[in-house]
């Protein structure tokens, strides 16, 4: 029903984190060009019977550095080599030292080319984010004293401090901080130090950063303050620092959000008592109107539903246009729905147009989501409580019937339901109910055993005259002409004419026969009695005579305990 949210979409984007920004320097040749079939052959040949392998050379610089040979580093720059050049991927020899912790090799090439330190990569990375990256801590320190730049970031905008945080790194947090780094800088997604170790609940990180001057209220390209974080990942520990630090416990996204909703909806417990303990508002929605109480009866937390229970406002529900009795019943959540209607939530409350549209088949009702599941613990909760079975534009006893449940349908009959049900979008001239149960004889004279009318399936407007061609039929919703003309009224003919059910249409009329009487069968449900020769008999029954019975069922509506019998006969055929 409802799109993600801004507080989804980051979640969904903050669980894969992206992988390391400091790459490994190329060390591999490059790829030799291509050549013909014919010289392939002869240099696979000639390399591997007429001459040995030789190892790839190393790059000496490279070498030196890896090895931490500050002697042999010391020996190219006397000779006047040149180590300010970049490679292919704009690696300096100074972010080779930096990437490989080699404090030696570092301090000579500062100071040798003292330019160069805050050069970048093509990545955008200087060899003081890459000795963070690889938690060099000597190199940090000599990087930062010899005056490089704290704040300069790669190209997702992620700073040193940055990912000090990711790494959970405190001590080279407490470094660069001393070191006047921008503890609000924000990288491409609006996230700042904070908000990362918020997530990684990292207090000892969280601590340097907020003394350092780092904004509790910071927020992100959503609106997402270091507080939402730390509700919708369920850190108790970070949101109880965050909180003492004046944090807004009421913090809302973009999407208006609150930290308590995004709790509940993660089925954060232990975070959601601590927000209602220190005054959160259970009454603020999102954009779509939904309240915590709504998402916690859409998860089915039973605990986080009675926490919730006493501070919700039941204004603000109705206003909501949706009740939450409607969302643990579509879900199954059978405990919530207790407890909910234990509450006394209005259980007859109808979804709102506007959502109710958002069904195809505009259901309103609790009651229609239950029977819908088949759920019959539900059902009868829900009947019992008071739940009116005939205020659906299709009535759940419709569904019950094209679901087969006996049990349902006797519940619903039990409490009111109508057994004639019509369907006002999609008028007949004959009970729905009867339309539904036409691909079940069992079930359709089970039903009119209870007394369902089965005349008006006689009573054709055409008699014995022409019929104009049968109607497409439709069952979708959607596939109604927009039109502002009231959609013709389809008779019983007409409907038995539709291909999946003509087949079956001797034996249809013959059990609603048995029901009625001195009635006429218009041409064109003779016409197909007609078509089988075997179903001629069945005309027979229509011409005046005397009352009859058959297969037991009295002619006409019964009486008495009639209806309860059928039950227990029906029953005992379904078991």
């Amino acid at each position: 029903m409802t799109c993600f949210s801004y507080a989804e979409y980051f979640a969904l984007f903050h669980s894969h984190p992206a992988p390391s920004r400091s790459a490994v320097p190329p060390e591999s040749p490059p790829a030799p060009a291509p050549m013909g079939l014919f010289q392939g052959v002869l240099q696979k040949y000639s390399s591997s019977l007429f001459k040995t392998s030789q190892p790839a050379a190393v790059d000496p610089v490279l070498k030196a550095i890896k090895d931490g040979d500050d002697e042999a580093l010391r020996a190219m720059i006397k000779e006047g080599r040149s180590l300010a050049e970049p490679n292919k991927e704009g690696w300096l020899p100074l972010h080779e030292a930096a990437y490989y912790g080699q404090l030696g090799c570092l301090k000579l090439l500062q100071r040798a080319y003292p330019g160069t330190i805050d050069q970048r990569t093509l990545q955008e990375e200087t060899a003081l984010y890459l000795a963070t990256c690889r938690g060099h801590l000597d190199c940090l320190l000599e990087l930062l004293k010899a005056g490089a730049e704290p704040d300069i970031s790669n190209k997702s905008r992620e700073t040193p401090l940055y990912k000090a945080c990711e790494r959970k790194n405190a001590e080279a947090v407490r470094i660069l901080v001393q070191h006047n780094a921008d503890a609000n800088h924000r990288c491409n997604r609006g996230w700042t130090a904070l908000h990362e170790s918020v997530s990684r609940n990292d207090l000892e990180v969280m601590e340097i950063l907020v003394d350092g001057g780092a904004k509790v209220e910071a927020k992100n390209a959503y609106g997402i303050t270091p507080l939402f974080v730390a509700a919708q990942s369920g850190q108790l520990d970070a949101l109880r620092f965050l909180a003492k630090h004046g944090a807004d416990i009421n913090t809302q996204a973009s999407d208006s959000a609150s930290a308590l909703y995004e709790a509940c909806k993660n089925e954060h417990e232990d975070v959601v008592e601590f927000l209602l303990a220190q005054g959160a508002d259970a009454n603020r929605a999102n954009k779509d109107g939904f309240l915590p109480l709504h998402v916690a009866s859409k998860k089915g937390n039973y605990r986080i539903v009675q926490r919730l229970l006493p501070v919700t406002s039941r204004t603000r529900v109705r206003r909501s246009g949706i009740s939450p009795l409607h969302l643990a019943a579509e879900r199954n959540h059978d405990a919530v729905l207790e407890a909910l209607l234990a509450a006394r939530f209005d259980v007859n409350a109808p979804l709102a147009p506007e959502r109710a549209r958002l069904y195809e088949d505009r259901r309103t009702s609790a009651l229609y989501f239950a029977v819908v599941n088949n759920n019959v613990y539900a059902t009868e909760l829900l009947l019992l409580a008071g739940a009116d079975p005939n205020r659906d534009v299709i009535s759940p006893l419709l569904v019950a019937i094209r679901h087969g449940c006996l049990r349902t349908m006797q519940l619903l009959l039990d409490h009111g339901a109508n057994i004639d049900a019509y369907i006002a979008t999609h008028p007949t001239a004959f009970p729905a109910t009867i339309m539904f149960a036409m691909k079940c004889l069992s079930l359709l004279k089970f039903l009119m055993d209870l007394g369902c009318d089965g005349e008006p399936c006689f009573s054709c407007l055409y008699g014995n005259g022409p019929h104009p061609p049968a109607p497409l039929p439709s069952s979708r919703f959607n596939d109604a002409p927009a039109t502002d003309k009231a959609p013709s009224v389809v008779q019983f003919c007409e409907f038995l004419s539709a291909p999946e059910v003509s087949r079956w249409a001797g034996p249809i009329i013959d059990v609603l026969l048995d029901y009625v009487g001195n009635v006429q069968l218009c041409s064109r449900l003779k016409e197909h009695i007609d078509s089988y020769e075997d179903w001629a008999v069945i005309k027979e029954k229509s011409l005046p005579g005397p009352w009859r019975t058959s297969a037991g069922c009295g002619f006409g509506r019964p009486s008495g305990n009639t209806a309860s019998n059928s039950w227990t006969l029906c029953l005992s055929r379904a078991g």
